[in-house]
């Protein structure tokens, strides 16, 4: 389908999503938000794509919501309302789509674009890129899942101290903090993106997508819950077709073929 606000190509197994309002820093809009919720269903279901890489146009992954299109809105609860209905959505959709899914981070991820990079299972950032929740700056709270990753991420104490001081947090301190898995020069972060998705799309994707599924439920349930349904979720792995050509493959001493 056409997009006004993304665009999107697949190539060797790999999705690439692409925030696409470059002159506004890939702000987001309710278009932008309406076609990545489609761009993201429907690489969840193309077969050809193994993993997802999500970046943003020329030099910013995405400045945050678009505070002019925001600002025309006057609706009652609109603010409520938005976040439910557009940014939810997307966010439920990143963390549960049962492929990777990697934030390529260029220049700032700010506001509802840091969470949007949050939401990703994976991040990657170029050298002189930064995340920033800016939300105190103007009076808000991090929002569309922000508070739960951060939390999650570096723990109470660290998370509240950056929604609150909203300060840029660079590529360095973010790996030093764990909210970015690597760090690529400036220049070369979209094709270490793509070689790094394309070395995960020739992972077995239905083991990686159960996978996902067990650490999102990880931290809601007790240690003993954890090990049930990690043994509910490895009884369909090792009833798909993966895990038998996996053992045939190791028996054999050659690559597997997913």
């Amino acid at each position: 389908m056409p997009y006004t606000a993304i665009f999107t190509q697949t190539q060797n197994n790999v999705a690439l999503i692409t925030l696409n309002r470059p002159r506004r820093r890939n702000a987001i809009t309710h278009a932008m938000l309406d076609e990545l919720a489609q761009a993201l269903k429907i690489a969840a279901k193309d077969k050809r794509s193994r993993a997802i890489v999500l970046t943003g146009a020329e030099h910013s992954f995405c400045a945050g919501q678009d505070l002019a299109e925001f600002g025309e809105e006057s609706s009652p609860n609109y603010v409520y309302k938005h976040v439910l209905r557009s940014y939810r959505p997307v966010i439920q959709l990143l963390t549960t789509i049962e492929k990777p899914i990697i934030a390529a981070i260029n220049g700032v991820a700010a506001g509802a674009g840091a969470s949007l990079a949050l939401a990703c299972d994976l991040r990657i950032m170029a050298a002189d890129a930064s995340l920033l929740l800016a939300f105190s700056n103007i009076a808000l709270l991090p929002d569309a899942g922000a508070t739960w990753f951060l939390v999650r991420a570096v723990g109470y104490s660290r998370a509240y101290e950056i929604a609150i001081e909203g300060e840029k947090i660079s590529a360095k301190r973010c790996l030093e903090l764990g909210l970015t898995n690597k760090i690529a020069p400036a220049g070369e972060l979209l094709p270490a993106a793509l070689k790094w998705a394309e070395k995960l799309a020739q992972r077995p994707t239905f083991s990686l997508g159960l996978t996902k599924r067990a650490m999102n439920k990880a931290n809601t349930i007790s240690l003993a819950q954890a090990i049930e349904y990690e043994a509910h979720l490895q009884q369909l792995a090792a009833e798909h077709p993966d895990f038998a050509e996996g053992v045939a493959a190791f028996v054999e001493k050659r690559p597997p073929v997913w």
